[in-house]
């Protein structure tokens, strides 16, 4: 039995329509294998990484020993948590989402500030999606961190339409 050129369209474009997109978003988990903790020169891992608008930190840490704070620059440097723009201390881990260019400022209000337990990061303007396979090893490496993400029913309806559109057979 022969199948239709209709059919085979709209198979092919609901296929392509329902594939998986790759965002370039990254997760960092802040102080790589030692987490949110002391002894960690979190000035040296922030200056290994480049973040860009759409990655996330995510801050591991004690429940019972640690938070996460963030704080402006000022704030920053004097280790002050009077003022935070955000607090985060339940649970054991925090996810934050970088979503502008610019500075963020994040410390440990629990004393341990003073010991080097806070980091600034510098966020730059979002990546554009891989057009083809990365051929570099950084860039390898950034793709493969990415983040899946299904496209929006639109491209679903839109497959559907231009499928049921009257072609000769």
């Amino acid at each position: 039995m022969a199948t239709s050129p209709r059919l085979r369209l709209l198979v092919v474009s609901f296929l392509l329509a329902t594939a998986p997109v790759l965002s370039v978003a990254v997760r960092f988990y802040v102080g790589d294998s030692s987490r949110w903790a002391d002894n960690v020169n979190y000035t040296d891992w922030a200056d290994r990484h480049e973040f860009h608008v759409g990655d996330w930190l995510q801050f591991d840490y004690k429940k019972d020993m640690y938070d996460v704070v963030q704080v402006n620059e000022t704030a920053y440097e004097k280790c002050d948590a009077s003022s935070p723009i955000m607090s985060y201390s339940r649970g054991h881990n925090f996810v934050f989402q970088l979503n502008h260019t610019g500075r963020f400022y994040f410390i440990c209000s629990r004393a341990q500030c003073w010991n080097g337990m806070k980091v600034s990061v510098l966020v730059q303007p979002a990546l554009p999606p891989p057009a083809m396979p990365p051929s570099s090893h950084a860039s390898r490496a950034r793709a493969a961190a990415g983040v899946w993400r299904w496209p929006s029913l639109t491209a679903l309806v839109g497959a559907a339409v231009v499928g049921s559109l009257p072609f000769p057979v």
